[in-house]
Order: structure tokens, then sequence, then C-alpha cells
């Protein structure tokens, strides 16, 4: 070989060879990600993230502690890792979605043109044999005086009576009529995928900016700090969130099914929490958050919205109000007395009983942090602080029910001249717990799921139907109909619409298929 020849070999290998190889690499990976297969794959991994999330105690629950710590050591360790504990929060659940949605976009501008051309170019003429082989075929013989130009405006008609946007053209001495309805339907799965994109949007801005946090609240009480639940090496750790407003507990109310029975979650009809929020920059709200009908905040836009939520109660059984009968101890009539949680009231003569405490299981000498988990009223008592009318310091004294009265000294002792019997009560817990949820996503979600149903509806109840008819004159004032037809979906609806319109035309027909 000369030394001419191989320069000649050497230049003559195209530069663009590796470019080409390249390029088509990544077509085929852009191919790959915009594939139907991968997208149900990805949806349904995205499935068993979500039925995992549902199966495994999330830790922002109430009572993951107790979930935590009856599973085995070795379930805790492999759950941590896997992050199954806070699995919308975890990096491949956000990374499913991200894929997802980008193979949602890769498909949509993959196959977006070509159903657009229904829409920008529709085909608006065909010849007598692609007719023929539709789905729905029919050949009509007219006998028509105006020739073409008749029979075209009957075929029309009978396309605008069935539901069909007729369009007369001419081409090569040929008459063309086309009727479509419901184009749109070809767009229909665009509209899904925006839908899906919403959703998706939504979700990715909860997990990443929302949180949710429990606000325990008693009366009178205030606080402007949530306490959140989360791993740190595998074990539950509490870490506080600020809150940009304060909330203040006006009142605290729970409704019994039986009035006679313990404060549980089991005889619990609603939890009532009268709150007062204030913000520096929004001003002051009240609200009153229940069990079913939680309280929302909203605080200028959308994303800086607030949800509270009951999530549980302090089971330390208290009184919202009272009843006393004051019976003065120098002898006459009895009074009865009601006094809200906290609250005062006066006697005619000038005494002032101020209600200081309540306990469900009284107990001398027992000092109010020992009176937990007190949900069974087994011996109410209240605990008074009265004012003598003539002045002086103040005395303490204790009201029992009727029947415990009798069995305590301390009850019979009279106080500032006068004796109380606690003779009905309002059950309350000490305090509710709140759910405070910042979810910036909601509404997001929310219009996404309206959006998917409206169009889930539109694709799967509307079809886009076409119908081609062929007229050519035959001689001795007859007109050949060929008639043709496709759906993109509903088939037998489309079968009958199809052979009402050929019906419509009159004339003979010969069916085809």
């Amino acid at each position: 070989m000369s030394a001419i020849e191989e320069t000649k070999t050497e230049i003559g290998v195209p530069k663009a060879a590796p470019r080409a190889g390249s390029a088509s690499a990544i077509t085929r990976v852009l191919d790959f990600l915009s594939s139907v297969r991968f997208g149900v794959s990805l949806l349904i991994l995205l499935s068993v993230a979500c039925m995992i999330g549902m199966l495994v105690m999330q830790q922002n629950v109430d009572g993951f502690d107790k979930y935590y710590l009856d599973l085995s050591p070795a379930t805790r360790l492999l759950f941590g890792a896997l992050g199954f504990f806070d699995i919308y929060h975890a990096w491949y659940f956000n990374a499913l979605l991200l894929v997802l949605s980008l193979n949602i976009v890769l498909a949509s501008i993959d196959r977006f043109p070509k159903a657009w051309t229904f829409v920008s170019r529709p085909k608006l003429d065909a010849s007598a044999h692609w007719l023929r082989g539709q789905e729905q075929s029919a050949t009509v013989t007219l006998a028509e005086d105006g020739a073409r130009g008749t029979a075209a405006e009957r075929v029309a008609s009978a396309f605008s009576a069935h539901g069909l946007r007729p369009r007369v053209t001419e081409k090569g001495g040929r008459t063309f009529v086309f009727g479509e309805r419901a184009v749109w339907n070809r767009l229909g799965a665009y509209a899904v995928h925006v839908a899906l994109l919403t959703i998706f949007t939504g979700g990715f801005l909860t997990s990443q900016f929302g949180f949710t946090g429990n606000l325990s609240m008693e009366p009178g009480g205030s606080g402007n700090r949530i306490v959140e639940r989360v791993l740190e090496l595998d074990e539950p750790k509490l870490v506080t969130t600020p809150l940009p407003f304060t909330v203040e507990c006006i009142d605290i109310q729970q409704k019994l099914i039986r009035k006679d029975g313990p404060i549980t979650a089991d005889n619990t009809l609603d939890w009532l929490t009268t709150v007062r929020i204030k913000d520096p920059v929004y001003g002051e709200r009240e609200g009153v958050a229940h069990m079913n009908a939680p309280l929302d905040f909203k605080r200028g836009w959308w994303w800086d919205n607030y949800r509270f939520f009951q999530s549980s109660f302090t089971p330390n059984g208290k009184a919202r109000s009272i009843t006393l009968r004051v019976a003065p101890e120098a002898g006459g009539a009895a009074q009865d007395v009601t006094i809200a949680r906290d609250g005062a009231a006066a006697l005619p003569d000038g005494t002032r009983i101020e209600f200081k405490d309540f306990s469900a299981k009284f107990s001398a000498g027992q000092q109010p942090q020992e009176q937990q988990e007190q949900v069974v009223y087994t011996n109410p008592a209240a605990t008074l602080l009265v004012h003598p009318a003539a002045g002086g310091a103040p005395e303490r004294a204790f009201a029992f029910t009727p029947q415990m009265a009798e069995n305590a000294p301390i009850a019979k002792r009279a106080v500032a001249g006068y004796t109380f019997r606690l003779v009905d009560f309002e059950k309350v817990p000490e305090g509710h717990v709140l759910s405070v949820q910042r979810d910036p996503g909601a509404t997001v979600v929310y219009v996404g799921f309206i959006l998917l149903g409206l169009t889930l509806c539109a694709v799967f109840f509307f079809s886009h139907q076409r119908v081609w008819a062929l007229i050519e004159e035959r001689g001795q004032g007859r007109c050949e109909v060929v008639l043709g037809g496709n759906t993109n979906r509903n088939k037998l609806g489309f079968e009958d619409r199809f052979k009402r319109i050929a019906a419509a035309l009159g004339g003979q027909t010969v069916e085809v298929k």
C-alpha cells in the first residue's frame, strides 16, 4: 500500500461516526426513559412504597414509641436502615417521584406531536380502498338529480344529525365529506399527565417543606413550639420546631357517650379545643378544633397554611365546671353554685369561692404530679380557696360528692362558716394535644386529583370518532357513496352510530363490514 493510499485510508474514516454512535446511545436512553413499560414499572414501585408506608407505622404518628419498642432489634435496624419509618421523606421515594415525572414529561414530548396532528391536520380525503379497510365501512348508492353536490349535502346533513361536524372538500374530481366528534379526546392522555405531575408536585412540596408536630394545650396556657418525632441513629428523638405565631388555649371540652363513664377514647363523642392564635403579621383569630373537624389557619398564600387536628389528651381526670352545694354552718338554706374551671363565684354575704383544682381519685397527701392516668372518677374531689366575707387570709377547702363526704372527716369541717358538697361536675382531661400540620402541597394535590378525575372521565367516557364519505357519480343520475370510519375507543357505540348514519342516507346500502 502506498503512502498516499495509507493517508486516504486514515483521513477517509468519517469523523462523525463516533458522534453518531454517541447520539444513538442517547436516543436509546431517552427511548427507555420515555417508554410506557418503564413508567408502569415506576408506578408499581411507587405503589409498593406507599403500601409500606401504610403497613409500617410512621415516626410522626401517635403511638410510634410503643410500636417501635415492640419490634425486634433486627427489625428496628432493618426498617431504620431502609427508611421505612419515614418512607415519604426517604431519598428513594423522592427519586421515584422525580424519575416517574421525567418519564411522563418525555413520553408526552415524544407522543404529543403525533396526537396534535389529529387536531391541526385532520385527514380530509381517502381512497375507496382505504375506506373499505376501516373498522366500519359501507357503500350506499343514491339516485340524485343534483349529482354530487346534492349527495354531499345529504351526507353532511346526516353527519350533523348524528353528532359529527362535517367538512366538504373537492379533490381530483371527487367529493369528500369528513366528519368527526370529540377530537380533543386524543389529547386527554396529556391532560392526565398534567394532573399526575400536579399531584407529584404537591407531594414533593409537602415532603420537603411541610412538617407535623404536637402541641400540648391546657386552659390558660400557650405555646409557639411543636414537638416532632424523628429517628437519629435508629432511635426515636423529639425535635422542637418553632411556629411563626403563638397559640393560646382558651378552653377544652370532652363530650362523653356516657356521662358517668371514664374519659377514655371509646367513651368520647368529640374533643373540642378552643384556641386563640396570635400572629404578629396576620393578627389574632379564635377557633375550635374538633375531633372530626380540624381548625385551619391561613397565613397569606396557600403554601403557608396550618391545620390543627385533635391528636390525644392528657389522661388526668379534671373538671371543666363544678356545681357546689354550699350550706351555712350556723344553719339555714343551702344554695347551689356553679363555678367554671379556674373561675370563682361570690355568695350573697360576700364570701368568695375559687375553683383551684380537681382530682378524679383524691387521696390525702397526694401531690399533683402523682395524680396521673386518672381516667376513671373513683373518688372525685374539688379543691377550693375560700375568701371570708369579713376579710382575712383565704382558706383551703375540699368538696366531695355527698356519698364520699360521709366517710371523709375533712369534708365535714366548715371553712369560713360554710360546708361544701360536690353535687355535679363536667368531666374533662387535664389537657389536649393538638397535631399541627403545615402542608404547602395540600392545595396542589387537591387540584391535581380534581383534574385527574375530570380528565379520566373525559378520556374514558368519550371517544374520537371519524367518518369519511367518498362521493362519485356513476351515471344516470346516480351517485355512489363509500363510507368508512374508525374510533379510538367505545367501538360498539361507534358501530351503532355508523349504521344509523348509513341508514339516514337512504338509497341502496351494501354493507361491507
